[in-house]
């Protein structure tokens, strides 16, 4: 008979917080960023296992991405945010999400003691689940053959996920996904992707140019977030409050708004309809299509019949992408 867990997927910030309703369990480990297809099938496959044997389907991943921790000059390269990844795995039914804080301190944990500490005494874990290249441990000590050999000492069974390849036998690879939003193929990336490309972020103040001009924005710095090509797209922007959340279409444009002579990249949406303030809340801008590069415009009035363009152009978009 399965044990049934609940539908509300449980959040731990740390391993050790980890509660005995969720031992004995079988887990995927990754950095996840994007839950591209490949991604996807490394924890689809601990969720078979799991419902298989009975015992908890788990996700162990790691905030804020190594990669950070280890290039701190690099370009912005994440593809979600911390909250985003969480609430895409918890769409795919899992019971529980494991969140381990990547600092100083827990990047000298060495290969073993990942296995030893996390994965036997922690999770006592019955099924592991990963890409068949990740790496883990201080200096990348560990490996699926590593964890193949622990895992047959310590009694968990284990599995490396080959690389999930497109229609074009391509891998799909989170590099493959950035290069894509970079270029401004946003359908490229979703096919990958499987969803959307998805912005997060607050709502900072703006200098108001675009409600003067009849087109007020919310607009939002992407921080470590991946920036997307400069130019303007056709998107669907989600807004949430005490009640619940509400998707809304509209047009954004990102980039340093050279008509104006910016230099700081933001990323500025125009929601279609919606007279709210949205200033300091979080929300999350869905790129459903690319437009057109950004562009600089000798006078305002040729900004504007530009814009009503888009607008046109975008809500033909919308219409046909979510219909």
């Amino acid at each position: 008979m399965c044990m049934q867990f609940s539908v509300i997927m449980r959040i731990f910030k740390d391993y050790k917080y980890l509660t005995d309703t969720y031992r004995n369990s079988s887990i995927a480990i990754g950095n996840f960023d994007g839950l591209h297809l490949g991604h996807r099938e490394v924890i689809r496959r601990a969720g078979i296992f799991a419902r298989e044997r009975g015992v908890p389907w788990g996700v162990l991943t790691f905030e804020p991405h190594p990669r950070t921790l280890f290039n701190k000059t690099q370009t912005p390269f994440r593809l979600s945010s911390a909250n985003n990844k969480e609430q895409n795995i918890k769409k795919m039914g899992v019971d529980f999400l494991v969140v381990i804080n990547f600092d100083e301190e827990f990047s000298k944990v060495t290969g073993q003691q990942f296995v030893e500490e996390i994965l036997v005494q922690s999770f006592e874990a019955s099924y592991v689940v990963s890409g068949d290249d990740f790496a883990f441990g201080h200096k990348r000590s560990g490996n699926i053959n590593f964890l193949h050999k622990m895992g047959k000492l310590y009694g968990f069974g284990t599995v490396g996920i080959k690389h999930i390849v497109d229609k074009d036998n391509k891998i799909i690879s989170s590099t493959r996904i950035r290069d894509f939003i970079r270029k401004g193929d946003i359908k490229a990336a979703r096919n990958l992707l499987g969803k959307c490309h998805e912005i997060e972020g607050e709502v900072i103040k703006g200098d108001q140019r675009g409600r003067k001009i009849g087109f007020p924005t919310a607009n939002i710095k992407l921080g470590d977030s991946l920036n997307p090509a400069k130019g303007v797209y056709a998107v669907r922007v989600r807004i949430s409050n005490e009640v619940g959340s509400i998707w809304h279409n509209g047009i954004a444009n990102f980039g340093v708004r050279p008509t104006f002579n910016g230099d700081t990249p933001l990323l500025e949406v125009h929601i279609f309809d919606y007279t709210g303030d949205l200033y300091a809340t979080s929300i999350r801008v869905t790129l459903i299509d690319y437009i057109r590069p950004e562009k600089a415009f000798n006078e305002i009035s040729d900004l504007i019949l530009q814009i009503k363009k888009d607008c046109v152009k975008a809500r033909s978009i919308l219409v046909r992408e979510i219909t």
